[in-house]
């Protein structure tokens, strides 16, 4: 689950950047508004990579997409982009779970394998 969800986490790094960009050439806001908001965004979701599999992990990421929807206020197509990220981020956590315990079952079948192909040679 972490592997996904760190890559969508990435991915959102990326898209805050170019949301940034695209605020930038709304005279209405200053630059250095634009860019801190983002910049703490942008931070927020590279940090949040270290924390997905500690408590609150996950909780954390879905405000960080609740607010890239809330975003889409500024930057209309963030309503999109949003939301197509928060689908992302259900399907790394829906899957990535899937994917864990499909490999803590391979595990454990073949450490209990072990033993026989042991006894098996010996």
């Amino acid at each position: 689950m972490r592997t996904l969800c760190a890559s969508t986490l990435i991915g959102e790094f990326f898209i805050i950047g170019f949301a940034g960009l695209v605020a930038m050439k709304d005279d209405s806001l200053a630059t250095s508004t634009v860019w801190w908001v983002c910049g703490v965004a942008m931070l927020l979701s590279v940090l949040l990579c270290g924390t997905l599999t500690r408590p609150g992990g996950i909780q954390l990421g879905w405000i960080l997409q609740a607010a890239l929807v809330a975003s889409g206020v500024v930057v209309p197509m963030m309503f999109i982009l949003g939301a197509a990220f928060g689908g992302l981020w259900w399907a790394s956590i829906h899957y990535g779970r899937k994917i864990d315990e499909a490999k803590a079952r391979w595990a454990a079948m073949a450490e209990a394998a072990e033993p026989e192909a042991g006894a098996a040679a010996g």
